[in-house]
């Protein structure tokens, strides 16, 4: 049985990637390698949508408060884009300075 899954995002500047999930994030990591960092992620889903075309991907981080993660990402420097309302849940965009990727947060409503 699969028990987990292993995500690559590639980058043009891996580097500020790596240091935003390691510093901002503060996300647990090993080093592979010449400092080649793998990051323990919190529990995870995949949902794969119809598209016109393939290599297209999102990064969703999940959440209990949107708006205390805001501020915690204010305090970083981390620049937020404004919350929107979607009909499963609110998300708002995450964007690394360094590396100018994007992820989006999304507030979850626990599940019953």
């Amino acid at each position: 049985m699969i028990h987990g899954a292993h995500v690559i995002i590639c980058s043009k500047d891996s580097e500020a990637d790596r240091a935003f999930f390691r510093d901002v994030l503060k996300y647990e990591s090993v080093d592979a390698g010449h400092g080649w960092l793998i990051f323990a992620l919190p529990p995870s889903e995949v949902a794969v949508h119809p598209s016109d075309e393939n290599d297209v991907h999102e990064l969703f981080l999940m959440c209990d408060d949107v708006h205390a993660l805001i501020a915690e990402m204010n305090k970083k420097k981390v620049k937020c884009s404004s919350v929107e309302e979607q009909r499963w849940d609110r998300s708002r965009g995450l964007r690394s300075q360094a590396a100018g990727h994007s992820a989006s947060t999304s507030q979850s409503t626990p599940r019953r």
